[in-house]
This record gives C-alpha cells, structure tokens and sequence, in this order.
C-alpha cells in the first residue's frame, strides 16, 4: 500500500478541541491575519513583515489548518508562499492589469462572466477560506463591499433563463462554499430548475483550506442537483493530507466527479518532479488533473510569474512518463479576455499528402501513413451538423473548417485596406469576393 497522507495541526492549537477543530466555522472565524497571530505559528522574514504591514494590502486571512500546512522552519516552504504576503507582491510588473482577464467586459449582468459560447462562470460572493496572494480576482475577493447581492443574483439567473445556448453553470467567486449553506443550496437549486442547464459545477479551494467543510449534509445537497461536477485547487503535493483525502472521499461517494486546477508558481511548484508528484498523489484521492494555468498578469502577482516555456516543460516531463488521465491541460488564460489557449509541447514532426512524421515522449520517432481512399464526412446526411448548437459570433477556426466562412478579419480590416479610395468600377459588386460552396456564397453543386 503507498504511504498514507500527513495529518498535521500546529504545536499552537495543540490543545484546541477536536470539536472545534473540526469545525469549519471555527476555522473561518479563527484565520490568522497579522504579524503577531503568524507569530505564534512561525517565524516571519523582513519580506513578509513588510508586506503585512504596507497600506492596501490585498486581504490576508489563513485557516489554521492550512497555516498548520507549513514548515515553520523553511521560509521557502511552498504553502507559505501562496498565503503569507512578501514584500515582492508590492512591486509592479510590466503587462499587469486589474482585470487581466477581462472578466467585467464579458459580464452581461453583474458576476456573471459568458465568455464561452455554451457556459457561464458565476460569481456568488467575494469571500473565500483563505485568501492565495496570486489571486485572480483580486479587484473584488476578499472586499465585503464588493460583495453579491440578491438582486444580482437575480439578475444572474435571469439571464441564464432567457439564454438557451447555456448548457453548462460554473459556481465560483470567492468562494461558493464560504456561503451560508441555504443560500448555496438556493442557487443550486434554482439552476438546477432551468430546462436547459445540463450541468452544474462549482469551483472551490475550501476543501484545501478547511476539508472539514465538506460533510454529509452538504454531499447529500449537491447530490440533489446532479449531474454535478467539482473541481478543487492544489498546487504543491504538501497540500494533500489526509483531511483532504477525506474530503474528496466523501464528495466521491456522492458521485461527483473530481477535477483539479493548480497555477503554475515561481518557487512553489515549478518543477517537473513536484509536478509529477502532485498528480500521482491526486489521482491517489480519485482527482483528475485538469488544468495548469499559466499565472496571470495580474496586479501583486508578478514574483510568482514563470516563462511560459517552464509550463511546456513541465507537460514533457509528464506526458509519456505518467498516467495519461493524471496530465493536465496546460494553458494560458489570454490577456484581454481570449480565454484558456492550451500549450504544448509539439510531436509532430512533419507531414506530406500520405504521411506523418512524429515523435514520442522518448524521442522516438516514426510516421503514420495515411489512408488514400478515405471517403470524408457528408454534413449533409450528418443529422448533428444538421443541427448545431448557436455559437453566434464566436464559431472561430472550427466555423471555418465547417465551411461557414473562409477567412476571420481583424476589427476594421476592410476600411484600412480601402485606404480611403473610392467605390471605382473595380470595387463594384461584392460578389467576387464571395468563395464557391463556403459560407454565404452559392453552393458548389447548385
């Protein structure tokens, strides 16, 4: 049997009950948030003491269990650095932005994100269980003014009601789980009773920071809005214990289905044999690594920032070397709002009309003949091309392999290359410009 996971609590809250020690809202209510209550756990650097002491600090409060988490003696221990601030979080950094990934431009109605044509990210509240210091969201989480309303949930639900296209509801924040338990309930509830809501998920770190929130009554909850799916968040295998493993156990009982999205940090988990640990020891819990997110160019995150090709790195160090289903997706939430641009390593080497060259984890390389008398697809006997979901303005590349167009224009493409002239007689009539059988020209064999 492999070695069973940690369970750790701090020397300071030795003689804490178990009963309040495995109370969720006695860890909310007793977070660490200062000098002196870190103090009493460990030793603060000069980095930490003067992040913690600088004005218009983004929030800081760390659950006890989490904080037991950390090695008091290593001040690089990497669970310490996602949630005790350091005085690099206080520089800027070229590219940084407040909302970096345009989240607010795509928000149709307060909180509620509809950037993807088929999906909406809901935000329901502000607050989380701890607060990592590479927050995304930090223009809004851990500030009660900015917190949701009611009648911005209203607005929210609202608009998923009128908006057939959305099959898919992502719960996140903040933190969904810090909300009071009707309230969680309540929403689910009311999307669940939306006809074409396919499937709910909720995003949570609260299972990393407090696993005892996740008890009986909350899985028989959520086992009434099935179908159901939960993704948490890990970073470092230091974070798997056997609280957490529990945790995940019970959410597993219940049929949900658990993923995990962990950002890749600068001194805290960019190496491809921390990597590799971290996703053996979630597929161990019944997680399935989901995605490795490029840190974002956000405000207070730039130390934690790493090239883009250390993410590269890390997949080759993963794929072929450990299980399929335990490799992530490693992407880059685009700047400016293109969402989640997955990255890899490349494996193939070069094609020809019959062939492929490509390569495998080991460097071995080999090619892939390919058929001559492959007879291709008809979308005109195909009852589901037949019958596509809308995607209306956002069918991209996979619209222009459908035959819905030829070309994607950059914004004002046309009237910069008119360069200003006139509608000459080589100008009239558009129809020159329209390709046979794609799109709106006439079709090929009319």
């Amino acid at each position: 049997m492999p070695n069973p996971f940690p369970s750790k609590r701090a020397p300071f809250y030795a003689k804490i009950p178990d009963t309040d020690w495995n109370d969720w809202r006695w860890q909310l209510k007793n977070r660490l948030n200062t000098v002196d209550e870190f103090e009493k756990v460990l030793k603060l650097t000069d980095s930490e003491r003067k992040a913690l002491s600088s004005p218009g600090l983004f929030r800081v409060d760390v659950t006890p269990y989490f904080v037991s988490l950390i090695d008091p003696d290593d001040a690089n221990d990497p669970v310490r650095k996602q949630i005790i601030p350091q005085a690099g979080e206080l520089d800027a950094f070229t590219g940084q932005m407040e909302d970096s990934l345009a989240e607010d431009a795509h928000s149709p109605v307060p909180g509620l994100v509809h950037r993807y044509p088929d999906r909406v990210l809901m935000l329901v509240t502000t607050q989380c269980g701890s607060y990592c210091r590479y927050c995304t969201r930090a223009r809004i989480v851990g500030d009660p003014s900015q917190t949701f309303k009611r009648e911005e949930f209203e607005m929210q639900i609202e608009y998923i009601q009128r908006t057939p296209q959305i099959r898919d509801v992502l719960l996140s924040g903040g933190d969904p789980l810090t909300l009071a338990p009707a309230i969680l309930e309540e929403l689910l509830t009311r999307i669940r009773e939306i006809p074409h809501v396919e499937i709910i998920r909720i995003g949570s770190r609260v299972p990393v920071f407090m696993p005892m929130r996740i008890t009986s009554e909350l899985t028989d909850m959520l086992q009434k809005v099935h179908p159901f799916w939960f993704n948490i968040h890990v970073n470092h295998p230091n974070e798997i214990t056997a609280e957490l493993a529990d945790a995940c156990d019970k959410l597993s009982r219940a049929g949900i289905p658990l993923g995990n999205q962990s950002v890749l940090l600068a001194g805290v988990n960019d190496c491809v044999h921390i990597q590799r640990k971290l996703v053996q020891d979630l597929v161990r819990i019944r997680v399935r690594p989901y995605y490795l997110y490029q840190c974002d160019e956000v405000q207070g995150a730039g130390h934690f920032r790493t090239p883009v090709a250390k993410g590269i790195e890390i997949i080759e160090g993963l794929r072929g070397h450990t299980s399929g289903f335990a490799v992530p997706t490693f992407c880059v939430d685009a700047p400016g709002g293109g969402g989640k641009t997955p990255i890899m390593p490349t494996y193939l080497i070069s094609s020809s009309d019959h062939k492929i060259a490509m390569r495998n984890y080991e460097g071995f390389i080999t090619t892939y003949e390919e058929p001559t008398d492959y007879t291709p697809h008809d979308p005109k006997t195909c009852k589901y091309c037949q019958n596509k979901r809308v995607e209306t303005g956002q069918r991209g590349v996979s619209g222009l392999m459908d035959g819905e167009g030829m070309v994607i224009k950059p914004e004002h493409f046309d009237q910069i290359h008119s360069r200003g002239g006139t509608a000459h007689r080589l100008r009239q009539g558009k129809e020159k410009w329209k390709p046979l059988g794609i799109g709106e020209g006439e079709k090929a064999d009319s």
